[in-house]
This record gives C-alpha cells, structure tokens and sequence, in this order.
C-alpha cells in the first residue's frame, strides 16, 4: 500500500501555475494539503495532478466540523454540507455526480430552523 503524501500549504515550495494547478517542488501536486491556523488545523484537501479530486474537509479553529465535500478534477460532486460553529447543520448542496452542476440547496439557521430551499428545474 502506497503512503500518501501530505503537505502544509504554507510550506515555500508550494505553487500554483497558470492553470491553477497546485504545484510542489515544481510539479503538480497528487495528496493531500493541509492548512493551519496556529496549531488548529483547519482543512484537509485532497489532489490529483494539481486539482482537487477528492473528499475534503474545513473546521473552525475549535476542531468542530466546518464543511465536508468530494470534488473531482476541482468540481463538486455528490453532497456538500457546512456546519454552524454550534455544530447545527448549516447548508446541504446537491451536486450531479457525472459533471457536478448544482441541482439542490438547502440551509437552516443556527437553531436547525430551514431557511431557504432551492432546486433546479428540469429542462
């Protein structure tokens, strides 16, 4: 089994390039990058050749669960969700699983009381 390769996006050798691919060490990046504010880490992406492809996670500084979503090649695919800073569920996104256009949207307040609903219409 192959270990994966895990960087901080702060470390010096990383890049982007005119194609907004993220590069380290000059090549495009495949593992996982890292984010901290302080000693809080607060993401965790996963890359393939430069994009982001794959699940990847957002806390608040506190460690509670801020955004979880699966991208591929840099879109999001399946469901996102954020959280309140209370751990309520904040928002719910749809997107299609082949080209990740957005199809659904639903939010709640910091209560758990919706607020807002939204679903694309069929062609």
């Amino acid at each position: 089994m192959t270990e994966v390769k895990r960087i901080n996006i702060d470390d010096p050798e990383v890049d982007m390039d005119m194609g907004q691919r993220l590069l380290y060490r000059g090549e495009p990046f495949t593992g996982e990058v890292e984010e901290y504010l302080g000693d809080a880490r607060v993401s965790l992406e996963t890359y393939v050749d430069g994009l982001p492809d794959g699940p990847s996670w957002e806390w608040y500084n506190d460690g509670t669960l801020r955004a979880e979503v699966t991208v591929r090649k840099g879109r999001a695919v399946g469901i996102a969700r954020r959280w309140h800073q209370n751990g309520v569920l904040a928002s719910e996104r749809s997107f299609s699983e082949d080209n990740g256009m957005f199809l659904s949207s639903r939010e709640w307040d910091e209560q758990g009381q919706p607020t807002e609903v939204w679903r694309k219409e069929d062609d």
